[in-house]
């Protein structure tokens, strides 16, 4: 449909957490490190002054800059405050963010690598640092860290951790992403599905509406140079944290079933469903000038799979509500499933028991499951604790 021929919707995404109110603004840094592509917000320990003991957390993804109240907001005021926990055990806090938070994984290294060397540099002691990060964050610094060992730069790091990150690949539903593409407009929503990083996280991909589910070039060139530099750092004992359960229970949402159906207004009849396996009806889309059947073929059940959720198609919902009458029947589904958040299975099996399954089997050294399927990089005391008992000496 033309882009004049649809009403205006408010900009939206499907691979962050919901947008909340505006936050209130994060205490000010006790430094602001400028970095190539991005900024680290440096808060030192609790009675400290300088760097001791950094502990440097990356950020995940969105579209736009790295914001540092969303970011502070999320980290220390839900659930619990691991801001807090972090610098009460006098360790100082280093937060990195990105200059455009969709681009290039490689890209952003830069910035991450940036930070580790200054930390490293300027640190008071000789202790080792901890690096990781949320969500896409995780697969940074990894990459960062492995292509500094590759080129046997000293990287001073004891401990690297990943936060529900994707390494065997993010979902976000074909159907949506297809609906991305075809709210012509709400140009943003479909070049956030298109952008370098989203391309590289997701572990199938469609660029445009009715194109086949595929590994894209850009995630497959991404694994490529991550396998080159070594796939991961081998000096730093590797952990990682998943919002999803080990127990194979998924989250509740069933396959086959119409998630958001437009019932009034511009795409009266367009209806989204939820991943089945075989040849799977998973999306109509219908505006007033054209109308597209998306159907797949050989994917698994993902939206209903254990591991850390996104309310994807509430957030669709939500924003399509002001063009007619929606009924959103499943709001939450699957974004990082548990088997990719501990790097031990693929996401052909999301299903796969965790917890019957050797630790050796993980690609990282040690790992924590949470005990229920919470949002995607939520801060839960159950993994801020277990984080905060391993931060290196």
């Amino acid at each position: 449909m033309p882009e004049q021929d649809q009403p205006v919707v408010e900009p939206f995404g499907f691979l962050a957490p919901l947008p909340k109110p505006i936050p209130t603004p994060a205490p000010e840094p006790d430094e602001t490190w400028p970095l190539p592509g991005g900024t680290a917000w440096v808060y030192y320990g609790e009675g400290q002054r300088g760097l001791v003991r950094p502990v440097l957390l990356a950020d995940g993804f969105n579209s736009g800059p790295s914001d540092l109240d969303e970011l502070w907001d999320g980290l220390e005021r839900g659930e619990f405050p691991f801001v807090s926990g972090v610098r009460q055990r006098g360790r100082t806090l280093v937060l990195i963010g990105y200059d455009e938070r969709s681009e290039s994984i490689l890209r952003n290294a830069e910035a991450v690598t940036a930070a580790i060397l200054r930390a490293g540099a300027e640190q008071i002691g000789d202790a080792r640092l901890l690096v990781g990060g949320f969500s896409m964050g995780g697969l940074v610094t990894r990459y960062a860290l492995a292509k500094l060992e590759r080129q046997r730069v000293d990287h001073r790091v004891g401990v690297y951790l990943s936060y529900d990150s994707p390494h065997r690949g993010a979902w976000v539903p074909i159907a949506l992403q297809n609906l991305a593409h075809f709210l012509t407009s709400v140009p943003a929503l479909s070049e956030q599905i298109n952008s370098p990083a989203s391309r590289q996280l997701l572990w199938r991909h469609v660029e445009s509406v009715g194109a086949e589910p595929r590994v894209d070039p850009l995630r497959a060139e991404f694994l490529a140079e991550l396998d080159r530099v070594g796939g991961w750092p081998r000096i730093p004992r590797l952990l990682g944290v998943a919002n999803g359960v080990g127990t194979g229970q998924g989250n509740g949402v069933p396959a086959g079933e119409s998630a958001l159906r437009v019932e009034g207004g511009w795409f009266t009849g367009t209806d989204l469903r939820t991943q089945s396996v075989g040849e799977a009806d998973v999306a109509r889309l219908k505006g007033v000038l054209n109308e597209h059947q998306i159907t797949t073929s050989g994917l698994p059940e993902l939206d209903g799979a254990p591991g850390g959720t996104l309310e994807t198609f509430g957030i669709a919902g939500d924003k399509l509500k002001v063009t007619g009458k929606v009924t959103i029947a499943h709001r939450t589904v699957a974004f990082v499933p548990t088997v990719s958040a501990v790097a031990i299975a693929d996401l052909d099996d999301p299903y796969t028991v965790v917890n019957d399954l050797a630790p050796e089997r993980s690609e990282l050294d040690d790992f924590l499951v949470a005990g229920r399927n919470d949002p995607h990089t939520k801060i839960t005391a159950e993994l801020g604790e277990w984080i905060l008992d391993r931060l290196p000496d």
